[in-house]
């Protein structure tokens, strides 16, 4: 970690054009909407409500971009990667049960709309219909030990977005619990299905084992940059333009990397008001008004930006080992993009 209080303000890049990406964008949307109908009903609808409208796809579009940077056509990854999404919007459904969340990609989400038993369903049948996407990629095609590896990638990435879930538990409310653990948790539960798509995508195309080591590297990157940001959002955006609410990190007593940053450099005094915002005493209004006003004092809203950054250039740094291609270069977009957003 570098930056601390005083640091100089991180500069962002510049907003990258996501030209480069929408081809590969308009394949996913087109066939997630043939995966998920209108007239859909029951269960299949409750998945079209979780799935549609989507969100960035930013999953699926890892998976097909890594495939393809091996050599796959992108038309016959569509099927596995959408596998990707199903299981990372599954795990979203289930969080925002867990958070009593009720706003997500600016619209209700399933629990707020359908109730908490359909929402534990539909979140469940978006997970198994991951392993159920790889199976289907994998009829009339010889390459049966490629989808065996995309299926334990899978299963593993899932099993690591659950011990994720119960590390960020274990860490509620506890400002000065550390950023090692911090970054152990960012690394299961969003880490994850970032090493899902990157890597399975590279084993889905035959990518060699080097190859493989280069994508797994990105992607553990891309998670934190992508994380990292994504902690920034509640301070430097609002409900209406993140498209969640910005109260969550506080009502659910999340040490996000910003406070974490902000404890490490705060004095006595003001780590006892971050304890105090983050203890569930404080109204999450007058909670979240306290923490962003110790993130400017201390410095650490610049600090975890620049690590952000610094994340970010560490995953292009990573794809330098792979050939240079177009699929590469929408992969640095990619990593481009995850820090410059505000949603």
């Amino acid at each position: 970690m570098s930056a601390g209080r005083g640091a100089a303000p991180a500069m962002l890049p510049p907003r990258v054009e996501v030209s480069p990406l929408e081809p590969t964008l308009r394949l996913l949307r087109a066939e997630l909407e043939r995966r998920c109908p209108e007239d859909a009903v029951g269960l299949d609808a409750l998945e079209r409500s979780a799935m549609l409208p989507p969100g960035k796809l930013l999953r699926p579009l890892l998976f097909t971009e890594s495939a393809a940077a091996a050599g796959m056509r992108r038309e016959d990854t569509l099927t596995a990667a959408l596998g990707i999404e199903s299981l990372h919007v599954g795990s979203l459904v289930h969080d925002d049960v867990i958070d009593s969340d009720t706003l997500r990609r600016g619209r209700p989400t399933v629990v707020a709309r359908h109730g908490t038993p359909n929402a534990i369903v539909t979140g469940d049948a978006l997970i198994i219909g991951a392993f159920r996407a790889v199976a289907a990629c994998a009829d009339g095609m010889p390459a049966g030990e490629r989808h065996l590896a995309v299926v334990r990638t899978l299963a593993d990435a899932g099993v690591d977005l659950c011990r994720g879930q119960v590390m960020e538990d274990e860490l509620r409310g506890e400002p000065g619990s550390g950023l090692e653990r911090y970054l152990t948790m960012v690394s299961l539960k969003t880490g994850a299905l970032f090493r899902a798509a990157c890597l399975g995508g590279a084993q889905l195309a035959g990518a060699p084992p080097a190859a493989q080591e280069a994508f797994t590297r990105f992607a553990e990157h891309l998670g934190r940059a992508f994380q990292m940001t994504d902690d920034l959002l509640p301070h430097i955006s609002d409900a209406e333009t993140s498209g969640k609410s910005v109260l969550s990190d506080i009502a659910n007593r999340r040490p996000t990397f910003p406070v974490l940053l902000c404890w490490r450099e705060a004095d006595e005094h003001e780590r006892g008001q971050l304890s105090a915002a983050l203890g569930g005493s404080l109204p999450a209004e007058a909670a979240l008004e306290t923490v962003r006003g110790l993130l400017a004092s201390t410095g650490a809203l610049e600090a975890a930006r620049a690590e952000a950054l610094a994340e970010a250039s560490c995953a292009k740094a990573a794809l330098l080992d792979l050939p240079g291609t177009a699929a590469r270069d929408a992969l640095s977009t990619v990593a481009d993009l995850s820090v410059n957003r505000d949603r």
